[in-house]
């Protein structure tokens, strides 16, 4: 029997809209919702190189679209995650007051020298302990980490003594460096970084809690004169990536793993990297504009009495989740030294 041509152009279209409509269903985008200027190291230096990983590790398959504009305040992020409002969030457990009692176990003082090594740390004994408390049950958590050690900026002070925080108000972002600064006899002014230049330039406080890295970015150098650097960190800030649990439900196994293995670990190095490598930049920004003074023998003594009942506080407000917060810092301690080490 003869087929017509007309017959097999019909086949053959009928096969290409079914290879098209099978690619367009294997073909997903997630879309990350975004608090920050577009030329943030986090943006620039993490984000988009995690985009870029999911999409290699997936071969194409799940693409990242990172939103160009802010659906909303950077505090209510993670609640975007969890009601589908977007795909993908990341920002700071800090900026809902209360809501995370586990990340204080990766932003008290005196942790490490460098983002990498803390970042590293924080997400193996996320991994194993903490994610058990529960907080983070209506997410799927792609990865937490820390930016570099938070220090003390001022203008027109003298740092030398053991108070050098007396009565300054001081810019933070909120979790527990704000009673930091209470314990250290500083009045804090919250507000995310974002909005930082703002209260800077208004006169509302004399001075922040930063990394190096944010100093430099968020155009602060000239109204700072003074950096009190602590040995370690003054604290930290702790970061979460999360995903809507239905939308990575959706995916599947293949892309499941193939993204896991882009993410926990592997995303809190590349961001740790990233932070430091800005912090660098950012003091290298701050040379012969801002005198950095080293923290003495004699002040960090003073700061770490000073802080203890806040830092036990808040150990106690971990352990209230069920998590053996002692035992999870000097987990966390042990897992810092080893990624320092590169173990």
């Amino acid at each position: 029997m003869r087929i017509s041509p007309h017959v097999i152009r019909l086949a053959f279209a009928a096969s290409a809209a079914l290879l098209s409509a099978t690619a367009s269903m294997a073909q997903t985008t997630l879309n990350m919702a975004n608090w920050l200027p577009p030329t943030h190291p986090l943006v620039t230096e993490v984000m988009k190189p995690y985009a870029e990983a999911v999409k290699t590790a997936t071969e194409g398959r799940v693409t990242v679209n990172i939103m160009q504009a802010p659906l909303g305040p950077p505090a209510a992020h993670f609640d975007f995650a969890v009601n589908g409002v977007a795909d993908i969030t990341y920002g700071v457990q800090g900026y809902n007051p209360g809501r995370f009692k586990t990340t204080n176990i990766a932003e008290i003082p005196f942790l490490g020298d460098t983002a990498e090594s803390i970042s590293v740390g924080y997400w193996r004994v996320f991994d194993k302990t903490l994610r058990k408390a529960g907080e983070y049950d209506k997410v799927h958590v792609l990865g937490v980490f820390t930016h570099g050690p938070g220090q003390i900026f001022l203008k027109g002070r003298d740092v030398s003594g053991t108070e050098p925080l007396k009565g300054a108000k001081m810019r933070v972002g909120g979790g527990i460096v704000a009673d930091l600064v209470k314990a250290l006899g500083g009045v804090p002014v919250e507000g995310p970084s974002s909005k930082t230049y703002e209260i800077m330039s208004s006169g509302v406080a004399d001075g922040i809690t930063f990394p190096f890295e944010s100093v430099a970015f968020f155009k602060l150098i000239p109204m700072l004169d003074t950096a009190l650097v602590v040995p370690g960190g003054l604290y930290n800030t702790s970061f979460y990536v999360a995903m809507n649990k239905a939308k990575w439900d959706a995916l599947s196994d293949a892309d499941k793993k193939a993204i896991d293995s882009v993410s926990g670990e592997a995303l809190a190095k590349l961001a740790g990297k990233a932070w430091d490598a800005a912090d660098t930049a950012g003091k290298a920004a701050m040379d012969g504009k801002i005198k950095f003074v080293p923290a003495t023998p004699e002040q960090v003594k003073a700061i770490e009495t000073s802080l203890k009942p806040i830092v036990d506080a808040k150990l106690a407000e971990t352990a209230s989740t069920g998590i053996d917060a002692a035992a999870a810092v000097s987990a966390m301690r042990d897992e810092i030294a080893k990624a320092a080490k590169g173990q």
